[in-house]
């Protein structure tokens, strides 16, 4: 008992270490989230807005950096940023807000059809329009009471409620209640009043502002795409000027180090993987995202500490040309590096690189062979794979089960807290503004807003999932994550069982936590960690067998 226990400490005090000799330097992983409201007239915002000012506005955003200006013209089908200040895209055609075009037959912003359902809503909405402009404008509150009464037998209480938020929000620049009356307005296919809540918003977001305000510039990219049915393209056109490999991996870097969620997951991970190999002398681990294979660098050197010497080692790493894009080649540049590192520390080392998607890997791709203990590593990839919503063949709970058929020891998973796979447009709009508006404020505490890479670091390596979430649909939105609970019962379905976490890899975390903020906090609860800012919860992990 006790040599187990000295045994355990000492793989500890390495899992989570730098090589205490210098090795290759390793690259960090990506980060693999009212009814009809019409515009503040005449009011704080910029006085005299009319109707034809809206519909000829190209959707624009401008924002000011602490080292220049960023002026960004969205197309629905190429905007996006770019660290100097120009647009990502070669197409010169921008988005002309009467051009936003929805069919008659859809209720989805799918394909393209005529433009009249703007024009045939402008007299009832200018008649709308002058009815608020009346209430917001008038003398006193007897006329308020009296225009409400008048009002309520012709609209709906909820309408006018609505109306009334909107109206606060926009002249105190509450930025998150304009988006949320955007999305609500875009939800309910309100174009008109989406349009002029786009136009507002373009004054108030800014990728070098707030948190909420950085965060709001990528919100609304993603809201313009998608009523210009334009989501994927967006998608595509955030990847067309995508910066060079060596930068995109810098990126990734700096978002690592500045923030603890994925240290989190991985630290989690690997000490759960440690605690059930520890008497073995063979060990299989199957990474089903390695990325840049970054996060066996400790598990390799906590292997080589264990008394008695180190067993043999082969990790299958599994992944697809987008991280292969970001470390500069493909797996067999990680299989190289992780085995310089093994080969210094004196450890039995083979790589099996399985290049594909994860949704795509078969009981072959695996290279399983007798006589070998089994770890299987789910960190920040079961999301992008395909449930029963998106494809017939369910590759999230196939994948579950084929793996369970395996046998392993254990089986890690680690994943962002966030319900956005299968609620609809709206709630999945308001999960992914409370979600990223805390991982915004948390960069916004380690990173100061001045620091020339920020901006960077929150495009490349945030935006394009949040752009995801917001404007696409179907097979081709691939940011779809689900709560722990429901991560539960589909382990349980697949016959899986609880592996129970260490309280030693516990404390670690919560050592790692005191260099980052207070308000960063641990918990652990119903058999899983939980990693939180403030009172959100923004990744959980946990083990099973």
């Amino acid at each position: 008992m006790q040599a187990s226990r000295r045994r355990r400490t000492a793989m500890s005090n390495t899992l989570y270490c730098e090589p205490v000799q210098k090795v290759e330097a390793y690259c960090l992983p990506q980060f693999q989230t009212l009814e009809s409201h019409l515009s503040y007239i005449n009011g704080s915002l910029g006085g005299n807005h009319s109707f034809q000012t809206y519909r000829d506005r190209y959707c624009m955003l401008e924002a000011s950096s602490a080292t220049g200006s960023y002026t960004v013209y969205h197309s629905p089908s190429t905007a996006s940023f770019s660290s100097n200040g120009s647009t990502t895209c070669n197409q010169e055609s921008q988005l002309y807000l009467s051009d936003i075009r929805q069919s008659p037959e859809t209720t989805n912003c799918g394909s393209p059809i005529s433009g009249s359902c703007i024009t045939d809503d402008v007299t009832d909405f200018m008649h709308k329009l002058k009815e608020l402009e009346t209430v917001m404008l008038g003398p006193d509150a007897d006329f308020q009471e009296s225009y409400d009464n008048s009002l309520a037998s012709s609209i709906a209480s909820s309408e006018i409620d609505s109306w009334r938020q909107m109206m606060l929000a926009i002249p105190r620049r509450d930025l998150k209640q304009v988006l949320i009356a955007c999305a609500k307005a875009v939800s309910d296919g309100e174009l008109v009043t989406a349009q002029v809540l786009i136009s507002e918003l373009r004054q108030m977001v800014s990728v070098s502002g707030e948190p909420i305000q950085r965060l709001g510039a990528y919100i609304l990219e993603g809201l313009v795409a998608r009523l210009g049915a334009s989501g994927s393209s967006i998608c595509k056109s955030l990847r067309c000027k995508e910066p060079a490999s060596f930068e995109l991996l810098s990126y990734m870097h700096i978002l690592y180090e500045i923030c603890p969620y994925f240290k989190f997951g991985y630290m989690s991970a690997n000490g759960a993987i440690a605690e059930a190999m520890k008497d073995e002398n063979r060990v299989h681990i199957i990474d089903f995202q390695i990325a840049q294979g970054s996060q066996w660098v400790p598990m390799i050197q906590a292997f080589a500490a264990r008394p008695g010497g180190p067993p043999h080692i082969r990790i299958t790493g599994i992944d697809d040309s987008t991280s292969a894009y970001a470390r500069g080649g493909g797996l067999d540049i990680v299989g190289q590096r992780l085995s310089k590192l093994a080969k210094t520390f004196k450890v039995p080392f083979e790589f099996h690189p399985a290049a594909m998607s994860g949704s795509d890997v078969q009981l072959k791709n695996l290279g399983i062979q007798p006589g070998e203990a089994l770890a299987v590593n789910f960190a920040f990839t079961l999301h992008h794979m395909p449930d029963e919503s998106v494809s017939t063949e369910n590759h999230r709970d196939r994948l579950l089960r084929m793996v369970k058929n395996l046998n392993p020891k254990v089986v890690t998973l680690v994943e962002q807290e966030s319900n956005t796979n299968t609620a609809a447009f709206f709630p999945r709009f308001l999960e992914t503004l409370d979600y990223y508006s805390a991982m915004f404020e948390s960069i916004d505490m380690t990173l100061p807003r001045g620091h020339k890479e920020r901006i960077n670091v929150e495009q490349h390596c945030l935006a394009r999932d949040v752009v995801n979430i917001i404007a696409c649909e179907g097979i081709e939105r691939v940011e779809r994550h689900e709560l722990l609970g429901k991560w539960k019962s589909r382990f349980r379905m697949a016959g899986f069982n609880p592996y129970p976490l260490s309280s030693l890899v516990n404390a670690t975390i919560k050592t790692l936590l005191e260099s980052y903020s207070d308000k960063y906090r641990l918990e652990e609860r119903d058999g899983a960690l939980y990693l939180g800012w403030m009172n959100r919860d923004l990744v959980a992990s946990c083990a099973w067998k």
